[in-house]
């Protein structure tokens, strides 16, 4: 059993790890990251919900879209002390956990509307593991979304070297 002061130290550290984010996590795609193997299918498909419910695809793909939730495991994975770990995979257990208990159904079967309330219920909260667990899975999917290879090469229009030299120009 995880005791709570040592559980939010542990995801203080994970924050902090994450805002760091690695150097191959800096325009990453779905071919780029390979195989995770952190979660079981069942998480896997949660966190997929999860995302997907955070950042939905419109007019532009969504987060699930482009690969998120392989890149917030790959990151949990290769980024975070296995205490840590832990503390996520709880976190997508009480996410299920409140969703029965307000609707009676996982959170996987709810509608987007009921998803939405499980997901702003958790993140306004009086109990913190609920509530840093929301903080750090949207800032992830925020994150990893925005720097994803087809967000920089398609919306936000990043350039690796800008401006440019234009050397024999008049003046």
């Amino acid at each position: 059993m995880i005791k709570r002061r040592k559980a939010l130290t542990s995801i203080i550290t994970g924050f902090g790890t994450l805002i760091s984010m690695p150097a191959w996590a800096d325009g990453w795609s779905l071919k780029s990251l390979g195989k995770v193997h952190f979660l079981n299918a069942e998480d896997n498909s949660l966190l997929t919900a999860i995302v997907d419910t955070i950042l939905p695809a419109t007019d532009t793909p969504g987060a699930k879209d482009v690969g998120v939730p392989t890149l917030i495991e790959k990151l949990i994975q290769d980024c975070l002390p296995v205490d840590s770990q832990d503390i996520y995979r709880m976190g997508l257990i009480l996410t299920d956990a409140v969703s029965i208990g307000d609707y009676g159904k996982g959170f996987r079967e709810l509608s987007t509307e009921e998803k939405l309330s499980v997901l702003k219920k958790m993140s306004d909260s009086t109990y913190p593991d609920q509530k840093n667990f929301m903080v750090l899975i949207k800032r992830m999917t925020i994150d990893g979304y925005m720097r994803s290879e087809y967000v920089m090469t398609n919306i936000t229009n990043f350039e690796f070297a800008p401006n440019r030299y234009y050397g024999c120009v008049p003046v």
